[in-house]
């Protein structure tokens, strides 16, 4: 017969609890945990909360707020210095161009702000709903050339860009998000050979050609010169200089102009 030995636990001492929490308020006393007051803004609400969390997914975990890859979010400061998060919802709608439909999200509040970014812009193009009409979750926005017959010609498509007035192919909707130089392999160097820094950005390839210049506003002039496991399809990763630029970017739907 193999015997074992019995552990026995150890006697309750008060003196256990008593001195975890007293390391505990000394940690606090010394700053190491540190928390800031956050109003969060979704849905029509406003939810304060305190935390020791930066980014957005962890604050909005934190509060109870789901939220999903295609809403966008920002942080803000209101009149007193106070941090503010605004979360706005991506919405389903269905864009119906000449009886060809795409279902899209939009972060977008009307229906006009929708078909701007789209390129649906002028006299060339008539439409269903009103452009002012807010939109609505399964909404269908439908779109139609005002002549098929005699098609008007397309005006020439210039831009504003940070190096002066840039002609432009075509203006498409994508999903961004943010990463900083020694992201992935951590060695710098993009798909294509170029050191990782700002101006340079990761697209899918089936998309946006490698070498192709683009143009996003609030960001410059860039090149697609990388690619990621996670960016296919419309989906874009912008690279940035340090890590508080790229939190404060967060993901969000922007416009990318594809230049001449």
């Amino acid at each position: 017969m193999t015997w074992k030995k019995l552990k026995v636990q150890p006697k309750w001492d008060i003196r256990y609890p008593l001195c975890a929490g007293l390391v505990f308020v000394m940690f606090m006393m010394s700053g190491f945990i540190s928390y800031k007051h956050v109003t969060i803004c979704v849905d029509g609400n406003n939810i304060a909360v305190n935390t020791p969390y930066k980014t957005p997914g962890n604050i909005l975990s934190q509060a109870g707020v789901q939220a999903s890859e295609t809403d966008e979010y920002e942080f803000s400061e209101d009149e007193n210095g106070n941090t503010v998060l605004t979360v706005k919802r991506a919405l389903p709608v269905v864009i119906d161009y000449n009886g060809a439909k795409q279902e899209i999200v939009t972060t977008k509040a009307t229906v006009g702000e929708v078909l701007e970014n789209l390129g649906y812009v002028g006299n060339v193009y008539k439409f269903n709903c009103d452009l002012q009409a807010a939109v609505v979750a399964g909404m269908c926005i439908g779109i139609e050339d005002v002549s098929v017959a005699m098609p008007v010609a397309a005006p020439s498509k210039t831009v504003n860009t940070n190096h002066g007035e840039m002609n432009y192919e075509n203006r498409v909707v994508m999903e961004a998000s943010a990463y900083l130089p020694a992201d992935g392999n951590g060695d710098g160097i993009t798909a294509t050979g170029m050191v990782a820094q700002r101006g340079v950005v990761a697209v899918d390839p089936d998309v946006i050609p490698l070498g192709t210049k683009v143009y996003i506003p609030g960001y410059g002039v860039a090149v697609a010169a990388d690619t990621g496991g996670a960016i296919r399809g419309h989906k874009i990763d912008l690279c940035m200089e340090n890590y508080d630029e790229a939190i404060r970017f967060g993901r969000r739907n922007i416009d990318v102009y594809i230049l001449s």
